[in-house]
């Protein structure tokens, strides 16, 4: 959706047609739940920051001024929602970042290894991304998952783009080297050497 359809439903949405937010929503909503969900690894608390970035629209559509994309706005504001909600935190509070292994598979299923090495390997990457630095790892994740521009990212981080391209390099280069470690472990050839 351009940022001229958005403006559009924004305009209906300040007259309060919940059709155009309805619309909205659906345009948007999963890509902010999957922004929050990687960065607080909470269905809920995922699910809360949607809804109250949502909200923010719904109470406010004029806030947006189309100076960027719509959706790098979104995620500007979701971004601090997730910060206010990291720093409510309790330092006690537990926060586990790994995801379990997802189902077990019977040892006579046709292919369970294959489907067991693939998910150890998942959980193996999604272990060397949550050992990043929040900064690094939201970097990673705006730009990988979310597809968003250099640009973008310096927009919601409010940093330089050269700043960005860092953390980038910096990432990959740590993301690089735990992966090998893994893949050490298991046996394999570290990545960028083949025979």
């Amino acid at each position: 959706m351009d940022n001229n359809q958005v403006l559009r439903l924004l305009g209906r949405i300040q007259q309060q047609d919940e059709g155009a937010f309805r619309e909205l929503y659906c345009a948007f909503s999963r890509k902010l739940y999957a922004y929050a969900l990687r960065q607080l690894s909470d269905p809920a608390q995922a699910e809360e920051i949607v809804a109250d970035t949502l909200y923010e629209v719904w109470k406010a559509p004029a806030k947006f001024r189309g100076e960027s994309q719509f959706s790098t706005w979104l995620i500007g504001i979701a971004r601090n929602k997730v910060l206010m909600h990291w720093r409510s935190r309790k330092p006690d509070a537990e926060h586990d970042d790994v995801a379990e292994l997802a189902e077990e598979l019977p040892s006579d299923a046709p292919g369970a290894f294959e489907v067991m090495a693939e998910q150890q390997r998942s959980a193996g990457v999604r272990h060397c991304v949550d050992k990043l630095g929040h900064d690094h790892r939201e970097c990673v994740h705006l730009v990988f998952y979310q597809g968003m521009s250099v640009s973008d990212v310096a927009r919601i981080q409010q940093i330089p783009e050269g700043t960005v391209k860092t953390r980038l390099f910096h990432a990959r280069q740590k993301l690089k080297q735990c992966l090998q470690r893994m893949l050490a472990r298991e046996g394999e050839e570290p990545l960028g050497e083949t025979s």
